[in-house]
């Protein structure tokens, strides 16, 4: 994720010429040795350090990407912002709905802008969704369903990293994958309310890495040790408008890779949208009722920021340039002083919804969805 962010801040004066700042890359921190010098050389940094911490410090510094684990969101996010930098930081923004809140509390403190990585939000077919719904094109909203599906913990060998630790990666796939399911909920239908969760895990044990790691790393003949966080996530959701949901996510899900998407009914219609095929909607619309077909639509510069990347519907848009987009958002609202995108807000009401979904896990019941 680090690589995406530095491409996206490098690709952004390519697509977005007429954003008032340009990005330097000043500084990249990373604890492993050679891979900040590496960084440096192959994208341009001025400087490689080994601690984050001298990034924090560094006057030359105004702005800062955290891509780390889970469990130092919370810990670099505040400092970064308590040093005056903003912050793009990655969901799920630390392990808890607690540690969202206190970075979003140190960026509210400081006075800087804070971006959240929900990529999918950014998809210009996503927005179009979004705005066909708000305008009730099919009807009002009844139920949703969303589902974020990847096979890259499919391998029994996958190697055990901090992301199946409850200490460095809290949950799971909620945190994973379901941290987006989240966003795209809110994001096209607002607030949850109330929902109920069930959890699982399917590869209970996994490999201990014997040396670095990077990705989702291959592991074989390394100390046994267990899986603590959950493989597979679903959950029923009620919405303040009265719509009901959804929601499923799983991370060793063998054959499929990046499946997520959701679908979306109304009175009149629906709305359709797979990541695989990024840049179509499926929609049906009318007053048939019965029978009424579905329409694929190519979305195209008037969607989202379509145009900053394509000429014309059904060029295709890749996921980088989501990234690319987010950065932009990300530099925008330093330059004018007002967020754009996914805010520390947008992470903390995520980050409710999962802990509504753990709580509902060990009681068994339907929980409520704090609103503060």
């Amino acid at each position: 994720m680090g690589r995406v962010h530095t491409q996206a801040y490098a690709r952004v004066p390519h697509h977005f010429p007429q954003l008032a700042l340009r990005p330097e890359l000043v500084t990249v921190a990373e604890e492993v040795p050679g891979r900040a010098e590496q960084a440096a050389d192959q994208y341009g940094f001025a400087s490689a350090v080994r601690d984050w911490r001298e990034v924090a410090a560094d006057p030359r510094v105004g702005a800062v990407s955290v891509t780390a684990p889970n469990f130092l969101h919370r810990e670099i996010g505040v400092a970064m912002a308590g040093a005056g930098k903003h912050l793009w930081i990655e969901k799920p923004v630390g392990l808890t709905a607690d540690d969202a809140r206190a970075v979003a509390d140190a960026v509210a403190k400081a006075g800087v802008q804070g971006t959240v990585g929900f990529n999918y939000r950014n998809a210009p077919a996503v927005e179009a969704a979004r705005d066909l719904i708000a305008a009730g094109d099919i009807g009002t909203v009844t139920h949703v369903r969303i589902r974020l599906f990847s096979d890259y913990a499919a391998h029994p060998d996958g190697a055990l990293t901090w992301r199946y630790e409850r200490e460095r990666g809290g949950s799971g796939v909620l945190g994973d994958l379901a941290s987006h399911g989240a966003d795209l909920a809110r994001f096209l239908l607002g607030e949850i309310t109330s929902l109920t969760a069930d959890t699982a895990v399917f590869v209970p044990e996994r490999a201990r890495p014997t040396g670095t790691t990077a990705g989702h790393t291959l592991a074989t003949g390394g100390e046994p040790g267990p899986v603590e966080n959950e493989d597979y996530v679903s959950a029923l959701l009620r919405f303040a408008s009265g719509a009901r949901g959804v929601l499923e996510a799983c991370r060793v899900s063998v054959g499929e890779q990046n499946s997520y998407g959701f679908e979306v009914h109304g009175t009149r219609g629906a709305v359709f949208w797979d990541f695989r095929r990024m840049n179509e909607l499926g929609v049906s619309r009318g007053t048939t009722y019965q029978d009424q077909p579905v329409s694929t639509v190519y979305v195209g510069p008037g969607a989202g920021e379509f145009g900053a990347f394509q000429p014309g519907a059904a060029n295709a848009m890749g996921y980088d340039d989501l990234k690319v987009i987010e950065a932009y958002r990300f530099l925008r609202s330093i330059a004018e002083g007002t967020p754009y995108g996914a805010t520390l807000t947008d992470a903390v009401r995520g980050a409710a919804v999962l802990d509504a979904m753990a709580r509902s896990v060990e009681s068994g019941t339907w929980v409520d969805v704090p609103t503060a």
